[in-house]
């Protein structure tokens, strides 16, 4: 399996220099990517240009939004453009992680209404494999540029339900689960090969997880801190996310180990804090 490392491009106060320093030691000690998280109506850095910064700094490393929420870029064309250009740049490291999202202040803040997101979601997403494909648009031709990898950036998409998973199956390559355990990974995943063989796709998808992580004497203040603020919107579930991050290097191993037994092929660990200390000490754990 797989480790990556978030880019804490959604930690308050995390400054510029910081995320183009955090790009720089991932991929020095070896992490196969950095993912993104992102929402609309919160102090952070959106996900696509947080990773034109890290990918100007690297050369190896994956660049993941793990998850953009596909929905708020109502324009499918230009965000095609934007995750080719990305790819293009990225010399074809991007992957384009994308979900529904479900807060309701990112989607007024974008004018755009709730209802019927999936209808849209899955809309954009044939859309946006048209436009990599090459089709002509205009008297100039294709969207351009062309990505590296035919058919566009490697596709993975989040979701919990039926219809999420058939997405997957029918327009993606891959699914990420985006938080909870590696029970509840492995029983999704059940539902997320079904419905791939059901559409006739051969081989497995690859699949992701994401885990929240702080490490060092202040983890566990560091993790509530941030998680409680983030995902307070929740109520009552914040504190059961907060309490779940890995604060030790023992949970850190011990989710590791879980999600790889339940047939994770990359866990993402997600800082909760950004002081740079907080990559070493996560390699170090799970060297």
């Amino acid at each position: 399996m797989d480790i990556g490392i978030g880019l804490p491009n959604t930690v308050p106060g995390t400054e510029p220099p910081r995320l183009l320093d955090w790009a720089r030691q991932a991929e020095g000690a070896g992490f196969s990517t950095l993912g993104t998280i992102g929402r609309l109506v919160y102090p952070g850095y959106e996900e696509l240009i947080a990773l034109a910064a890290a990918a100007a700094v690297t050369s190896r490393i994956r660049l993941t939004t793990s998850v953009l929420l596909a929905p708020l870029y109502a324009n499918a064309a230009l965000l095609a453009k934007q995750a080719a250009s990305l790819d293009r740049i990225s010399a074809g490291r991007f992957v384009l992680g994308a979900g529904l999202g479900g807060r309701d202040d990112d989607f007024a803040a974008s004018g755009l209404s709730t209802k019927g997101r999936g209808r849209r979601f899955e809309e954009q997403l044939q859309e946006m494999k048209r436009i990599w494909s090459g089709e002509e648009r205009g008297f100039a031709g294709a969207i351009g540029p062309s990505p590296v990898r035919d058919g566009g950036p490697e596709l993975i998409l989040g979701g919990s339900t039926a219809a999420s998973f058939r997405r997957v199956a029918e327009l993606g390559d891959g699914w990420i689960m985006g938080g909870g355990t590696p029970e509840m990974f492995s029983q999704a995943a059940v539902g997320v090969d079904a419905a791939w063989r059901d559409a006739g796709r051969a081989g497995t998808p690859r699949k992701l997880s994401l885990a929240y992580f702080g490490l060092g004497p202040d983890a566990r203040a560091q993790a509530d801190a941030y998680l409680l603020d983030y995902y307070g919107f929740l109520g009552d579930v914040a504190g059961q996310i907060a309490a779940s991050a890995a604060v030790s290097s023992e949970m850190v191993k011990s989710y590791a180990a879980a999600f790889e037994a339940a047939g994770c092929d990359e866990l993402i660990f997600v800082p909760t804090g950004s002081g740079l200390d907080q990559i070493e000490l996560l390699a170090e754990t799970i060297a």
